[in-house]
């Protein structure tokens, strides 16, 4: 796949960054490719490290429906575009193709705030055809990704669904998540409220290539524990689980976050739909070069010879013995440690919901 020759990107690492490619997206109707031109650059320089640029999105709607039968949810929303963390095995990458921009070191530079998104909730829930139902925040990109110190874009989200008791469930891979305790402890003894904490792997040197701008995975069970002692129920989420690389800390997270306060527990295997399948391979082949044949071969032999498997029912776990056994390690896991009594969602009461009051109208009644 040809490769956009964007400043600091052939086919090398950058520093604080995971793509280590930016491939065209696949709807893109023309191609670029790198050329000597004879202007080389002296061998002690190095590379220009690719910029955050954030553009201001003035969205239409910000809640999305869906009827898959894996994700237990209907309704989610995003605050960005994009996602700073960057992690290489996001199965989100391809969403920005959309946008005419790159999979690859695009989606973790080039970032589109939804300024306007907590108005357009607001209106949204106000509505009189609204449905109550939880409302999951930060699926295809982490809500609580290092832009959002700045922006406060989910802080005002959830700001909207506390007045409106709009159950909600949030994803995160960062300990920014705490500073929102205050909100999130007062909708949690409502019932209002579950966590999700996704840890990839305990391994520092894994997690630094892997999640290069995530907490790191101390820092993300210190903020288990804390929202946990909050009295907000927390999950933790094993995503991606890699053959090869993390899946032998299986054990090992779920023991940590169990420790740390979690009620329940789920995990997901490797998943490389559209682009991301080149994106991963790249930086396989870069961070990990002794590993990437093995792990892409237990891949095929648990995607049913293929990178990757879009079938419901099959995607999140995989087929095959090494699926079935990663399984078994799980439950069993997970039996011994006392999670998953309660499930995931945490019964999250629907009943208590009111429409929020128009913008800048509260203070009137």
């Amino acid at each position: 796949m040809p490769l956009k020759t964007t400043a600091g990107n052939h086919g090398e690492a950058a520093k604080g960054r995971g793509s280590t490619i930016n491939p065209e997206g696949r709807f893109e109707k023309w191609a670029r490719d790198a050329a000597d031109d004879g202007w080389f650059q002296d061998p002690g320089d190095e590379p220009a490290k690719p910029k955050t640029v954030i553009a201001i999105e003035r969205a239409k709607s910000v809640i999305t429906h869906n009827d898959s039968p894996d994700l237990g949810f209907s309704q989610s929303l995003n605050p960005y575009r994009g996602c700073g963390i960057g992690c290489p095995f996001c199965y989100a990458r391809p969403s920005h193709a959309y946008l005419g921009l790159s999979p690859g070191i695009d989606w973790e530079t080039r970032l589109f705030a939804k300024t306007n998104a907590a108005d357009l909730l607001r209106e949204e829930l106000a509505k009189p055809g609204y449905r109550c139902e939880n409302l999951v925040i930060g699926v295809n990109t982490d809500a609580y990704q290092p832009i959002e110190k700045e922006h406060r874009i989910t802080r005002a989200i959830l700001e909207v669904c506390d007045e409106a008791n709009q159950p909600i469930g949030l994803i995160t891979k960062s300990a920014l998540i705490e500073r929102d305790i205050d909100i999130l402890a007062s909708m949690a003894r409502r019932r209002l409220v579950s966590t999700t904490i996704t840890v990839t792997t305990l391994d520092h040197q894994i997690s630094r290539y892997m999640e290069p701008r995530a907490s790191a995975p101390a820092r993300r069970l210190l903020a288990i524990e804390r929202l946990s002692q909050a009295g907000i129920p927390v999950n933790v989420n094993i995503a991606p689980v890699v053959p090869f690389l993390t899946d032998s800390e299986l054990e090992s997270i779920l023991e940590a976050s169990a420790k740390a306060g979690v009620s329940s527990a789920a995990y997901t295997l490797l998943r490389l739909p559209w682009e991301v399948k080149d994106i991963f391979r790249a930086w396989l082949e870069e961070r990990f070069p002794l590993k990437a044949a093995h792990v892409m071969s237990r891949v095929h032999e648990m995607r049913g010879g293929r990178d990757n498997d879009p079938n419901f029912g099959t995607r999140m776990k995989g087929q095959g013995l090494f699926a079935q056994l990663l399984k078994q390690r799980f439950d069993k896991a997970c039996a011994r440690l006392g999670l998953n009594d309660r499930g995931w969602a945490f019964e999250l009461d629907c009943s208590q919901f009111r429409p929020p009051s128009p913008k800048g109208q509260g203070a009137l009644f």
